[in-house]
């Protein structure tokens, strides 16, 4: 039987000392909620800041409000101003060195999508001691299935983070 990615992260957390912090925008809290299931979460897991409206994205995580004029919500620029922020907003008596931002910022569905930016585009931020990224998908399902899509591509990558395969 294949252990549940939250249960991954969290061990993988664990073992090497870290913590994340989540920026929810899509996702409506659904990352925050997959993490907390695990018994002994607090351990590593810092909390999320659910900030579906602008002016919650502008005030909570300070994303520059040029940047959601000039690019919008659902953008690299947007997903990676979260993570920075979410890291920095969260953060805890630990040092900003063992902390990562995780953000995710999308168009959910059934409506609100453009021709430049269809349903299910999802954007994936993270901010970590070794850098930033940030990366686009564009999920075929119903709104829930995009959630959950949005959700579990979000666990993976800070899973693959922690397991030293992302490069710059």
């Amino acid at each position: 039987m294949e252990t549940a990615l939250e249960v991954v992260v969290g061990q993988l957390l664990r073992e090497r000392g870290m913590k994340l912090a989540a920026a929810e925008s899509c996702t409506g809290g659904l990352i925050g909620h997959l993490l907390t299931d695990v018994p002994g979460a607090s351990d590593y897991y810092l909390g999320s800041i659910t900030a579906y409206a602008f002016e919650a994205k502008r005030r909570l995580l300070g994303v520059r409000p040029e940047t959601l004029r000039e690019f919008g919500a659902v953008s690299r620029e947007t997903a990676l101003e979260m993570a920075r922020g979410v890291r920095q907003t969260l953060l805890d008596e630990t040092t900003l060195d063992v902390v990562i931002g995780l953000s995710v910022t999308g168009i959910a569905g059934p409506g609100g999508g453009t021709a430049e930016k269809p349903v299910g585009l999802t954007w994936i931020g993270l901010s970590t001691p070794d850098g930033d990224w940030a990366w686009q998908y564009t999920w075929p399902f119903d709104r829930a299935g995009n959630k959950a899509a949005s959700a579990q591509q979000a666990l993976q990558l800070v899973a693959d983070y922690l397991n030293g395969m992302l490069n710059h």
